[in-house]
């Protein structure tokens, strides 16, 4: 008899050790479960603002040179201009001369 309840208390024993082992994984795998989601949060969260930046530095390149080019553009209105109204000029004068003459 005090060996069928020994064995009947190591086996009750065995199976909180089963039920205690069961528990303390299924809590390991939520922790690490629950890791890996934060990590992953994270990780978007340095995409977002990595993709954040590139925009804007792109953003102020592209005005930059938006300007650049305006400028230019500017500067080879304006001496279209004084060659065109030099040649204009040239052209008055002669066919000034050619009425008075």
């Amino acid at each position: 008899m005090e060996l069928i309840k020994k064995i009947k208390e190591t086996e009750a024993e065995a199976q909180r050790i089963i039920e205690q082992a069961k528990k303390d994984a299924a809590e390991s795998a939520q922790q690490a479960k629950e890791s890996a989601q934060k990590m992953q949060e994270q990780a978007q969260k340095e995409r977002v603002k990595a993709i954040e930046a590139a925009v804007g530095a792109g953003k102020a390149q592209g005005q930059k040179e938006g300007e650049t080019l305006k400028a230019e553009g500017q500067k080879q209105q304006k001496l279209l201009r004084e060659k065109a109204n030099s040649r204009m000029n040239a052209a008055v004068t002669k066919v000034l001369e050619f009425l008075r003459g």
